[in-house]
């Protein structure tokens, strides 16, 4: 195994990762108030249902994006996207029917005047119509993300297995799911969850605003700024283009990021990120990296586009010089003074408005820098998982769900390089584990597949 990005794991991996790490945590002694077991006779409840529930506050939803939780902003994002995409399905299958039409009138204005026989009305010509306008229907039914290459691969009395395999977004954007249901966990990865607001600010000042000095520090036009917020509430599709000043995007997105009603690193995690501060080396590093597991999957993917992006800008806070000899100036955005800008926007110990939620203590001020330096300056690798951890992961999912492992082993091992054609059929089916023929049976995973993984069946209780 080979370390892999955090986000390719799978809607079940992770929620087994989540409480692996909270185990370890609890072990360091870093989280002490957060149980996997819930008192009282109607058992336990898991940490990824107490994770995800802290950003599922009934609230007023009729803002689009500004200060609502961030699972809202993102299924609204959805829901725009598949506006937009139906009606660009509606503008091509219009564009095929007056292309039809065309060739038709064109076609019995060639033969009328030679005397030949009319075509009637009604009567298309004999071209064959494109697919897009023949075959428009399956594409509404179709799914993100990846499913397995052969259902018979799965064995028929796994219904836990079949239904999970027919999701491709994680419940919480979905919430006919959760009425009077179990809630199933995908065996694919999440869809990638990052507010359109945030990339889009992220890509504008990557583009246009990387030389500019003073960037987030400079003041901005609180009537532009204005401006954008209220088109985003609205659910408009705003561009931010060369025009737009790099100071009023970088005011838009840290207004974003300060109207949260909850921070992208969640108020039940404020202590436990405060307290690796006192670390240092690769153990902070390794406290770090399980507290970012814990995060639902929105809050990670938006945190970790962030200090991606704020790694960009730090990088170009030194002045350089041009092949021609000519002086680049730096935006003077060190790592340092991009945590002290951002740092109380990611980790609050209180929601807006609320009392003394603008109060820090020093203490705590300087240690929310200095953990976000940390993030900024590792995030390549804190939101990588260990094959170590990996295999934990499959340890614990042999026990509690095993009749997963065979289709996640498999597509763990498709990544492996094929010595096939890049013509070949096989292309899109996991690979052969190493040294193997692929002999799986329907309904069963087979010997072959559990003597390769013989580790799993070491003993980890939870």
């Amino acid at each position: 195994m080979q370390p892999v990005p955090l986000h390719s794991l799978s809607e079940l991996e992770r929620a087994s990762l989540q409480e692996i790490a909270l185990y370890q945590l609890q072990e360091k002694l870093l989280v002490g108030d957060l149980s996997l077991a819930k008192a009282g006779p109607k058992g336990s409840k898991s940490i990824r249902q107490k994770l995800e529930s802290f950003s599922k506050e009934k609230k007023d939803c009729s803002p689009q994006t500004f200060g609502i939780p961030l699972f809202q902003v993102i299924a609204h994002d959805r829901a725009y996207k598949q506006l937009q995409e139906a009606v660009k399905k509606s503008r091509r299958l219009c564009l095929e029917v007056e292309a039809t039409v065309t060739r038709f009138r064109a076609q019995r204005q060639k033969r009328s005047p030679m005397g030949r026989t009319l075509v009637p009305c009604g009567v298309f010509p004999e071209e064959p119509l494109s697919s897009t306008f023949l075959d428009n229907s399956s594409w509404s039914q179709r799914r993100g993300a990846m499913s397995v290459d052969s259902i018979t691969d799965l064995s028929d009395n796994t219904s836990k297995l079949l239904e999970a395999l027919q999701l491709s977004h994680p419940h919480e954007l979905d919430p006919r799911r959760s009425l009077g249901k179990k809630k199933m966990l995908s065996l694919n990865p999440i869809t990638w969850q990052v507010p359109r607001i945030v990339d889009r600010c992220c890509r504008h000042i990557e583009t246009h605003g990387l030389q500019t000095v003073g960037i987030f520090r400079v003041g901005s036009s609180k009537k532009r700024v204005q401006q954008l917020r209220e088109e985003f509430d609205r659910g408009l599709d705003v561009f931010l283009d060369e025009h737009q000043s790099v100071h009023d995007v970088a005011a838009l997105l840290k207004e974003f990021l300060r109207d949260m009603p909850d921070s992208l690193i969640p108020r039940e995690l404020y202590a436990a990120f405060l307290s690796t501060a006192s670390m240092e080396g690769p153990a902070q590093l390794a406290a770090l990296q399980l507290l970012l597991f814990l995060l639902p999957p929105c809050h990670s993917d938006t945190l970790h586009r962030l200090l991606r992006f704020l790694g960009e800008v730090a990088r170009h806070a030194e002045s350089s010089w041009g092949p021609d000899g000519q002086e680049i100036p730096g935006n003077k955005m060190t790592v340092s003074n991009l945590a002290t800008v951002f740092g109380p926007n990611i980790l609050r110990k209180e929601k807006p408005g609320e009392k003394d939620a603008g109060a820090m203590n020093f203490e705590d001020s300087t240690a929310i820098i200095l953990v976000l330096q940390r993030l900024i300056e590792h995030y390549q690798t804190l939101f990588m998982v260990s094959p170590e951890m990996q295999r934990d992961v499959l340890r614990r999912l042999f026990q509690t769900d095993p009749d997963v492992i065979d289709y996640l082993l498999r597509r763990k091992f498709k990544a492996v390089p094929s010595t096939e054609s890049e013509d070949s059929p096989e292309e899109h089916a996991p690979s052969p584990l190493p040294g193997r023929t692929r002999t799986l049976e329907s309904g069963s995973v087979s010997s072959e597949l559990y003597s390769n993984v013989s580790f799993l069946n070491l003993d980890v209780s939870i």
